[in-house]
């Protein structure tokens, strides 16, 4: 028998311990994340590119004018500011001083300390917390000190929360709203996993979690809750987890449920393609120009990444070993390539199929894409705004040369690009698509049956029955 929620104090509000996941570029926005706060629980708007709007409530194009990287990048940030900005004040007036607010920045995304100090700098007094994740966010405490928000670290493991407190939270124990675990191997959008994990063999969320709530207890960390992220579906299924004194207080985070919502902002094909997904159709991968893995619905976007990197061949630059045959298509004249005698052939095979272009990969791998790729590929490079801190697919990088120093890699993406498409009504086919691993439940879940969509009231209102 489910035990039930009991509500929980934070930041002075009562509120449900109930968090909705803050999916960046405007996969959340103030429609979704006022209306779950109006609804009791903690709303999040993502502070990742947001839209803003113009005086007639009309979404502002994201268009960039500037000619160098750099000076994208100014208007990236500005953007940012400007689109969060406005989220915030938007998902405040409809909350109608209900729940509460929070934020969610990435601190790998390009410029997200200046994003978050020019948000909070306009609206801090209309937030409650800064939820941050995707690196190792070690001046988040001090940032949030300065607004007087929580801070909210999303971590993938005790040993991650360890270091940031030792180096930099226990300066601010006060301001620690949660800690939030990511499950790497359920969550959707960018996952922690660590080099000693294998992405392959998941593992049981609860050691994990109670070695974090050891973890913070030994160190002398406040007994805040610990929102446990990813795979979260019915809390029924999560009911010794509530009232538990080894894990102590537990709020749970919704990410992929509350797409498929009326407020959610996400376009009505995306929605319908959610209700269609089947057990293992999202993927665990690698491409992502972030260099962490992440989690996105296995579509012809993602498989057409598979299907670039399975058309790799190594070479040297002299002949040595097996590599001593030149090769002799996709490189127009290039010469000294040497591979073996079987990438000839493979080599051969990809041309034959139309793949005519060989472009170098930092590994010393070529891959093999049709002139049509190899344009947008070059394109998208060339177009790159520093929306990252350091970018695989263009080499960006937010340091003084603006360079990672690495050749780019095009077995990568414009994240960007694709993110902004796939949210503002682009192809669900031809876009990075982001869910959780759960997302295959909205299927056979009866609440979502003969194509209800609920409200994210009837939604919080439904998952308070432990359903």
């Amino acid at each position: 028998m489910f035990k039930g929620l009991s509500p929980i104090q934070y930041n002075g509000k009562e509120v449900w311990p109930l968090i909705e996941g803050g999916k960046g570029v405007s996969a959340t926005n103030h429609a979704s994340s006022g209306a779950w706060a109006a609804a009791g629980g903690i709303g999040t708007v993502s502070a990742v590119n947001a839209d803003s709007y113009d005086p007639d409530g009309r979404i502002i194009p994201q268009v960039y004018e500037e000619m160098t990287r750099r000076g994208r990048h100014e208007e990236l940030i500005q953007y940012a500011v400007d689109g969060a900005t406005a989220q915030v004040t938007r998902a405040h007036d409809l909350a109608g001083g209900k729940g509460a607010i929070n934020i969610n920045v990435l601190w790998e995304m390009g410029g997200a300390e200046r994003v978050l100090h020019g948000t909070l700098e306009n609206v801090g007094e209309l937030v409650d917390g800064v939820t941050c994740g995707a690196g190792m966010p070690y001046r988040l405490s001090e940032i949030a000190r300065q607004y007087g928000v929580k801070y909210l670290p999303i971590v993938s493991s005790g040993r991650a929360f360890r270091a940031l407190w030792k180096r930099a939270y226990s300066k601010y124990p006060e301001g620690l709203g949660a800690v939030v675990y990511e499950d790497p191997w359920l969550a959707g959008g960018h996952n922690g996993l660590s080099n000693a994990e294998d992405p392959k063999k998941p593992q049981d969320p609860y050691p994990r979690v109670a070695e974090l709530r050891k973890m913070m207890r030994d160190n002398g960390a406040p007994e805040v809750p610990i929102v446990m992220a990813g795979g979260v579906w019915r809390l029924d299924e999560w009911n010794n987890w509530i009232d538990n004194e080894e894990l102590g207080p537990i709020a749970f985070q919704f990410g992929t449920r509350p797409l498929l919502t009326q407020e959610s902002p996400i376009p009505p094909e995306w929605k319908a393609r959610l209700m269609t997904l089947e057990e293992g159709d999202v993927l665990l991968h690698k491409f992502s120009p972030t260099g962490f893995y992440s989690s996105a619905v296995r579509n012809p976007f993602l498989r057409n990444l598979e299907a670039r990197s399975d058309r790799q061949i190594a070479f040297t630059k002299e002949e040595t070993g097996e590599h001593t045959f030149a090769l002799d298509v996709g490189v127009k004249g290039r010469k000294n390539y040497y591979v073996t005698k079987a990438d000839l052939n493979r080599a051969r095979e990809f041309h034959g199929a139309g793949f005519t272009e060989a472009m170098k990969t930092p590994e010393d791998t070529l891959i093999f894409v049709t002139p049509e790729e190899f344009a947008e590929i070059r394109k998208d490079q060339a177009d790159c705004m520093g929306c990252l801190s350091q970018c695989s697919f263009s080499s960006w990088a937010d340091n003084e040369k603006n360079t990672t120093g690495r050749l780019a890699d095009p077995r990568s993406f414009c994240i960007q690009k694709t993110l902004q498409d796939i949210a503002h009504g682009g192809p669900v086919d031809e876009n990075l698509m982001f869910a959780g691993h759960s997302a295959y439940r909205f299927k056979d879940d009866p609440f979502y049956s003969n194509g209800f969509v609920p409200t994210v009231k009837q939604l919080v209102d439904r998952i308070l029955t432990g359903a």
